[in-house]
C-alpha cells in the first residue's frame, strides 16, 4: 500500500516513524499507566494488551494510508508515546492524537510531535479536517489543542462520557 503521508517525520528532539516489534515495551510505560489512560482506554493495560495495541495501530497504516507514529527520542532511541493520525470507525472524523508515558509530559514533546503530524496533515491530507478528539475532563490534552491552533467546536457525548471536537487549522 502507498501511504497517504510520510512514514517518518522528522523534529529538533523527536524521530516520528513506524512502530517496530519491540516498541511496545517502551510503549506500555503509557498503556500500563492509569494516570495516562485515565482519559483514553480509562484503564491499565497489560504487556499483552499493549502489544495487540500497537499492532492495530500499524494496521491502521495499511487500511487507511495514515496512522499513529512511535516517537522515537533522538538522543535515547526510546520510544516516549505516540502521535499521529488516528480515525477509528467510531470516531467522528479523523484526528491527531498524541499520547506519551508520565515520565515524559510537560517536557515539550507532545507539541513537538503533534505540530510535526499537523503540518504533515496540511502538506498531504489537505481535504481533510482534522481533529482532535479530547475528554472533556482532560485538561493537559485540551491545553495543548489551543497551543497548536486547535479551535473547540463542540461537545458530544460519546461512550458515557463528554468529549470535546477540536478542528485543527488547514494552513500554517
Amino acid at each position: 500500500m502507498e501511504f497517504l503521508v510520510p512514514d517518518h517525520l522528522e523534529t529538533e528532539r523527536l524521530i516520528l516513524r513506524q512502530f517496530r516489534d519491540e516498541d511496545w515495551k517502551d510503549l506500555h510505560h503509557y498503556y500500563s499507566s492509569a494516570e495516562a489512560t485515565k482519559f483514553t482506554v480509562g484503564r491499565e493495560f497489560t504487556e499483552g494488551e499493549t502489544w495487540r495495541t500497537m499492532c492495530g495501530m500499524v494496521g491502521h497504516w495499511q487500511v487507511r494510508g495514515y496512522g499513529p507514529y512511535a516517537l522515537e527520542e533522538k538522543s535515547s532511541g526510546r520510544v516516549l508515546g505516540t502521535a499521529g493520525f488516528w480515525y477509528p470507525n467510531d470516531w467522528p472524523s479523523p484526528e491527531i492524537k498524541w499520547a506519551l508515558a508520565p515520565e515524559h509530559w510537560g517536557k515539550g514533546y507532545a507539541s513537538e510531535a503533534a505540530r510535526a503530524v499537523q503540518n504533515a496533515g496540511i502538506c498531504h491530507l489537505p481535504d481533510i479536517s482534522l481533529i482532535s478528539f479530547i475528554n472533556a475532563q482532560n485538561t493537559a490534552s485540551i491545553r495543548l489543542a489551543h497551543a497548536i491552533g486547535a479551535k473547540f467546536e463542540k461537545e458530544v457525548l460519546f461512550r458515557g462520557a463528554n468529549w470535546h471536537i477540536y478542528r485543527h487549522p488547514r494552513e500554517t
